[in-house]
């Protein structure tokens, strides 16, 4: 049992740290930012950081991942609205569509965007990773459920994936217009504005 609260109590503090570690890497950007002032923020020595995690670029790697897959399980939990959209798909397209915008325009989901953006000939590898755990994911949680739909009758027969991807484009194009590239938090007014549009232009096209 004190072997297990040990292992557990590890977990937590190098959560904690990455997540601390992805807000100042965010705020800063990687060059700007040393280990110091991330043990700081995280209220540790800096020599607890180093033994959670081996290095800086360590460190960068490891808080993107977990903030990616924070970002994923945000996601998923939105697709799922999709399991039982109920009689009015429309209404649950929409709430599905809402709570996408809200994580990918977040503050965790702008961040990402960012880092990803201006890291992406340096660390290629690791923003494929991302986005491999974030938007690809989505896209294919999304085209499962599409599929089931179609299947059920509630759409038209189509290709899920294509219908997924263009679901997600209909969201991702104003999204980044209205953040600025993701620089900017749009209003609730604006994300419940390209949820509808997104929605509308989706039914049309596929039911």
């Amino acid at each position: 049992m004190a072997e297990t609260k040990t292992r557990r109590g590890r977990a937590d503090k190098r959560q904690a740290i990455l997540d601390v570690a992805f807000t100042v890497f965010a705020e800063r950007g990687y060059r700007q930012t040393c280990v110091q002032e991330i043990a700081d923020a995280a209220g540790v020595a800096k020599p607890t950081v180093y033994n959670h995690l081996a290095d800086k670029e360590t460190l960068f790697r490891e808080a993107m991942l977990a903030a990616a897959d924070a970002a994923a399980a945000e996601y998923t939990a939105a697709v799922d609205r999709l399991r039982d959209p109920g009689p009015d798909l429309r209404a649950a397209l929409t709430d599905t569509a809402a709570r996408l915008l809200r994580g990918g325009s977040g503050e965790r989901g702008r961040a990402l965007h960012r880092l990803a953006s201006a890291h992406s000939a340096e660390y290629p590898a690791l923003v494929d990773e991302v986005m491999r755990r974030t938007m690809i994911h989505l896209r294919e949680a999304l085209a499962d459920r599409l599929a089931r739909l179609a299947l059920a009758g509630t759409l038209r027969p189509c290709d899920p994936d294509v219908a997924a991807e263009q679901f997600l484009a209909l969201l991702t194009a104003p999204l980044e217009t209205r953040t600025r590239l993701g620089t900017r938090t749009p209003t609730a007014a604006e994300l419940r504005a390209i949820a509808d549009s997104a929605t509308d232009t989706f039914v049309r096209a596929y039911t």
